[in-house]
């Protein structure tokens, strides 16, 4: 199995109220996710879109943390042309990890493993929203002194945006940790020939 190993640069915990997160030096990890983060549970509503179930619908988190990489925030960035350079906490990411090519397409069942024992699995891809973008266009200009379009994070986000998963061990993750990613490849025997 192909492995990369990244180091963390910011974990962060989000409240009810809003999208973004607040720093901190370390978080710690339950089995139904972040401790004090509004995702924390192992249970979510469905949302307008998005989702299989219609809305309203209770369904099984699978968003228990999301995160993104240095690298792809700077492209993110110079695509926008902003003034400022978009940080993790903006973006409500609870993980910025740096050094993993490719970050937002870790294959579902990919694992993150951390010094403290804990285990995180990739679930699927984070797609760029409407109102992130609107936040953005609110709070940040372009080199030129304008306010980005709303739909200009979407454009320069898509593939980029990161990636959300559950919590396979708990543990404690402390900024400048290095964490151990094992991207996902199914068994030998589930594989058809021509894959082999």
């Amino acid at each position: 199995m192909k492995k990369f190993v990244g180091k963390i640069e910011f974990v962060g915990v989000g409240r009810e109220d809003v999208l973004n997160k607040d720093g901190r030096d370390s978080i710690e990890f339950a089995l139904d996710g972040i401790v004090g983060d509004r995702h924390q549970s192992f249970e979510r509503d469905t949302w307008d879109s998005g989702d299989k179930q219609p809305p309203g619908v209770v369904r099984r988190n699978e968003r228990h943390w999301s995160a993104l990489s240095t690298e792809e925030l700077a492209d993110i960035s110079n695509a926008m042309d902003l003034s400022t350079p978009l940080q993790a906490s903006t973006l409500g990411a609870n993980l910025c990890i740096s050094g993993v090519p490719e970050f937002s397409r870790l294959y579902k069942g990919s694992i993150l493993k951390f010094p403290s024992g804990a285990e995180l699995v990739v679930e699927e891809y984070n797609p760029a929203c409407r109102d992130m973008g609107e936040f953005i266009s609110g709070t940040y200009t372009t080199n030129d002194g304008a306010a980005p379009t709303p739909t200009s994070f979407l454009t320069a986000a898509k593939l980029t945006r990161g990636i959300v998963g559950v919590v396979e061990v708990a543990g404690t993750v402390s900024v400048g940790d290095e964490v151990e990613i094992t991207l996902y490849h199914p068994p030998k025997i589930l594989l058809r020939s021509e894959d082999k």
